[in-house]
């Protein structure tokens, strides 16, 4: 020890102290408690003796008598069912209605009410990105548009209606006949960035006032709905344009609904009645402006566009337009474009009036009707001429069939379905139509009639739709609802025999990925093992696999939504061959990361189980060997955590060499991981521990060679942490857990390890990226490890407290901050430890060890040693109280030196006149300037003062006399 401060001769002594009696002194009276009038769950029940004032006129002030003084909790009231949202409810379960509703339009206006569309209805938004990345084209593409001229300026206040009226008349005439631009050979991306542009133009163009203009766009796009040069894209134009007419029909109900504001603005269920005739006249004048419109195609787009604004001029103008348009459709002479123009219709019409069931379900049989149009020579021809063949052709009517009988399906009873589902089948090359159905239909009403389907399937002409996809439509339906269980096995031999000749592996891999789900949820390990198996055997040859990366990874995760026994899992013939395949590294890692997921959350019990011990080992060596110099922390951090769940629910039982065995070869298959080996090293010292807690007595040999075993592994594993407290703390626990198995040489070897690396602690650490002073971690290490000191015996040849004395003297040579009291904070951290080394019997000891308590029996020259090294810390301390003396250093110095004090006054012999008067001084010098916490200083007072009365205690009193309290200044 290289200290040599002796200012404080005989000055600190410790206080001999009884820690029992201390003990029981401290302990918190009990009170007696009558369960049958107080329960802490109980609920409050308070009464306010205070009358209510400032009351509304009229209202009687009362009082209520009350028992107690307690004030009224704010929280209580929540319990009686009259806090705000209580009242709401009930408020809305009694409605007040207006005295003019009729019991018949009630009746009516409860029947909407119940046919909204609700969650459970599939919104368009949810399909439209769907459709945009699957009907793509590498074709050159067309814009033929008229731009028109800007005559529709603002007109003067002082020009006439007459002037104004003639100048619209000639700007609808202008609509359609005009200057053309067409703008040819646009790509793919450069025709959706024109519609963008489009769309963009139309939202200025009303901002500016520019209605006319804006009209003009929205024909000029609606028109483009009539174009099919480029058929392949049709469906994916259909969700350009019509975004544009949603865009449209948006603006103009709320700009007629702005008009109707005035005075009062409209109720959400508003009528015809409650519309101003300026409003309605606006609205009539937006319908006879698309009335204008000479093509069938836009005028009946963009009339369904504004289908919402028929409220505002008759009560039945939604209903009467919707059945009006249905029937404008059947002029549409291209099917897929009437087919298109129709699922608008639908979609509109779900959105506006979802009750009115009549029009949907017409247009679905007008559909029925004009179906044999696909098959015609004008369709042969057009395909001819744009080289389609018409399975492709086919499959770009399923969006609008599909909408069209969803919204028809929705909530439609059993008999309208039935009927639907029989008209199907009396068309012939009804495999598009079938494929819908399967689509739309609710998944139950599929599943109790799976049999019935498969036969339909079975008759589909094989040329026009393939029939896999028709078994993949089948397929969702069966993962969502369950047939009849009588049914299932046939209903899967007869669809694996479809699936298993498809050749390619394309549509191969996306047939069977669906039925895969079935198969899992209804079927046991050998089935899915031979779906598995048939996996393999198509998807192996040309390495075809590496193109369906997506469906095998939904293979691995539907198999795990059924499949939670890893026993079983992995006892798979088929399984672990079928994750050879992933064979890219970053879609493998996903797929490990997965099934670890999967493990942690649903195992139980810790396994021993060889099977899923190599498995899984060999999985997380997987993930553990992704990692390079290019993984980001958090990518580490969460294999890691993958990792160390699975090392979690390893356990052997008993045999715990087994398990350290496990522990060796887990540290050299994960050592890129620091978590995962920090992991590995608190699992060897839980082991020792309960090692030591099962194997004792007769096996204390036994237990002892393996407690050393154990430590051997962490001594050996600490140092090669990157992370400096890391392999403190490491080191510091090791080192307790050997001291209690009584491994004294190894937890003496742990601690001075901890003491030999603290120079290596910089300054500044980095966490989550940023850069923080170490300062407040080296800290708590250090006090962490003093408490720990005093249960550690000393070395026979390394003398007096050379542990203490080895720490101090690190802690005197480090490095520091500047104006840091960090150091000088440790050597009052260290005054009670060596008080508490001063007592006869320390206060906590392990069992088996023996403490310098017991090596030293209070012998005076050990006493005269932590005198002394007591006396040399205070010195120290005073040396830098002293040196804080400027005044921006005050409040540091008030600080320390009543930390100081409260270390003397719990651990101090104030007996002793001269430590008495060194801590009268350092609480006046901590009160000196004001800023010490008042609240603090008075608690210590009062604490004194309590201290003071005790027996062999009256020395508080006459330094109780000494300290006084000073303000603020």
């Amino acid at each position: 020890m290289t200290f040599t401060y002796t200012y404080c001769i005989d000055v600190a002594h410790s206080r001999s102290r009884k820690y029992d009696s201390e003990w029981q002194a401290s302990r918190l009276e009990v009170s007696a408690v009558e369960f049958s009038d107080y329960h802490p769950l109980k609920a409050i029940t308070v009464t306010d003796s205070k009358s209510r004032r400032g009351g509304r006129k009229g209202s009687t002030s009362s009082s209520s008598s009350s028992s107690s003084s307690v004030a009224p909790d704010p929280l209580s009231s929540m319990l009686d069912g009259t806090d705000p949202l209580s009242l709401f409810a009930a408020a809305s379960e009694t409605p007040t209605l207006p005295h003019s509703v009729s019991a018949g339009e009630l009746g009516r206006k409860r029947k909407e009410k119940e046919e909204e569309v609700g969650l459970d209805f599939e919104p368009w938004s949810s399909k439209r990105g769907e459709i945009l990345s699957r009907f793509t084209t590498t074709e050159k593409l067309s814009i033929n548009l008229f731009m028109g001229s800007d005559t529709s300026k603002a007109s003067s206040p002082s020009s006439a209606v007459s002037e104004k009226v003639r100048t619209r008349l000639e700007e609808l005439d202008d609509l359609e006949e005009g200057s053309q631009r067409e703008l040819l050979n646009l790509s793919q991306q450069d025709y959706v960035n024109r519609i963008e542009e489009l769309n963009q133009s139309l939202k200025e163009a009303w901002g500016s006032d520019q209605k006319v203009k804006a009209l003009k766009i929205v024909i000029q796009c609606s028109k483009l709905l009539s174009d099919t040069s480029v058929i392949q894209f049709y469906p994916s134009k259909f969700v350009l344009i019509t975004d544009i007419l949603d865009t449209f029909g948006g603006l103009v109900y709320d700009r007629i609904w702005s008009m109707c504001a005035d005075p009062h603005p409209l109720p959400e269920s508003f009528s015809a009645d409650d519309v101003n005739d300026t409003a309605k006249e606006t609205c009539l004048n937006w319908f006879f402006k698309i009335a204008s419109i000479r093509e069938l195609v836009p005028r009946l787009y963009v009339e369904a566009a504004l289908l919402k604004c028929n409220r505002f001029l008759t009560k039945c103008g939604i209903q009467e337009t919707l059945q009006r348009l249905t029937a404008m459709i059947r002029g549409i002479g291209d099917p897929l474009v009437a087919v298109y123009a129709r699922a608008y219709l639908c979609r509109v019409g779900m959105e506006v009036a979802p009750h009115l069931k009549d029009s949907l379900n017409k247009n679905f049989f007008d559909l029925l009707a004009s179906f044999r149009q696909i098959h015609g020579d004008s369709v042969q021809n057009q395909l001819v001429l744009q080289r389609v063949e018409i399975p492709v052709y086919l499959t770009l009517y399923s969006p609008a069939i599909n909408w069209i009988l969803q919204c028809v399906a929705y909530r439609a009873p059993e008999v309208l379905l039935t009927e639907m589902m029989d008209r199907c089948k009396k068309l012939g090359n009804n495999a598009l139509l079938l494929n819908s159905v399967m689509w739309a239909f609710r998944a139950e009403f599929v599943a109790t009639r799976a049999t019935d389907f498969i036969g339909m399937i079975k008759d589909c002409d094989e040329a026009g739709f393939p029939k896999h996809l028709l078994f993949a439509s089948l397929g969702r339906s069966l993962s969502c609802a369950d047939p009849p269980e009588s049914e299932r096995l046939s209903i899967l031999n007869e669809a694996w025999k479809v699936i298993t000749k498809v050749r390619s592996p394309r549509d191969y891999i996306n047939c069977a990925e669906i039925w895969v789900e079935f198969t899992c949820r209804h079927f046991t390990k050998r089935e899915v093992n031979t779906v598995l198996a048939d996996i393999i055997k198509h998807m192996t040859p040309d390495r075809a696999f590496e193109d369906a990366y997506p469906q095998l990874q939904s293979v691995i995760k539907k198999i795990l939504t059924y499949f939670h026994d890893f026993s079983m899992l992995f006892s798979m013939e088929k399984f672990l061959p079928f994750l050879d395949m992933f064979q890219k590294d970053s879609v493998r890692v996903e797929v490990c990361k997965s099934i670890m997921e999967v493990f942690i959350k649903h195992q139980q019990e810790p396994t021993r189980d060889p099977v899923i011990l190599n498995a899984l080992l060999h999985i997380c060596k997987t993930m553990h060997d992704s990692v390079n110099a290019l993984t980001l922390d958090d990518e580490k951090r969460s294999l890691a955590l993958l990792i160390n769940g699975f090392i979690r629910m390893v356990s052997f039982g008993r045999d715990f060499e087994q398990q350290l065995s496990f522990c060796v070869e887990a540290r050299a298959t994960f050592c890129n991981l620091e978590p995962v080996i920090i992991h590995l090293i608190h699992t060897v010292n839980q082991l020792a521990m309960e090692t030591g807690r099962v194997m004792k007595g007769n096996h204390s040999r036994k237990t002892a060679a393996f407690v050393r075993a154990c430590a051997a592994y962490s001594f050996i594993t600490i140092p090669s942490l990157t992370n400096i407290f890391s392999r403190l703390n490491l080191y510091l626990l090791s080192g307790q857990v050997a001291l209690a198995n009584q491994c004294l040489s190894q937890a003496d070897a742990f601690l001075k390890a901890a003491v030999s690396i603290l120079p290596e602690v910089p300054r500044s650490i980095s966490i989550e990226g940023k850069q923080r002073s170490s300062e407040s971690f080296l800290l708590d290490f250090i006090n962490n490890f003093l408490s720990t000191l005093l249960v550690v015996p000393d070395h026979p040849e390394q003398g007096v407290l050379y542990l203490v004395r080895g720490l101090l003297n690190m802690v005197q040579d480090y490095t520091w901050e500047d104006n840091s009291d960090a150091k000088v904070r440790v050597y009052i951290s260290a005054l009670p430890l060596l008080a508490a080394m001063s007592q006869e019997s320390y206060l906590y000891t392990i069992p088996k060890v023996d403490s310098n308590e017991t090596l030293y029996g209070g012998d005076p020259k050990f006493i005269a040693e932590i005198n002394k090294l007591c006396e040399t810390l205070i010195g120290q301390v005073l040396d830098h109280l002293k040196s804080l003396g400027r005044d921006e250093e005050v409040r540091r110095q008030g600080s320390l030196a009543f930390s100081l004090f409260g270390c003397l006054l719990a651990h101090g012999d104030l007996r002793n006149n001269k430590l008495n008067q060194l801590a009268v001084n350092l609480w006046n010098l901590s009160h000196k300037h004001g800023i010490c916490d008042t609240r603090t200083s008075v608690r210590t007072l009062e604490h004194i003062k309590h201290q003071a009365q005790q027996t062999d205690m009256s020395h508080f009193s006459d330094m109780t006399a000494r300290l006084s309290l000073q303000s603020r200044a």
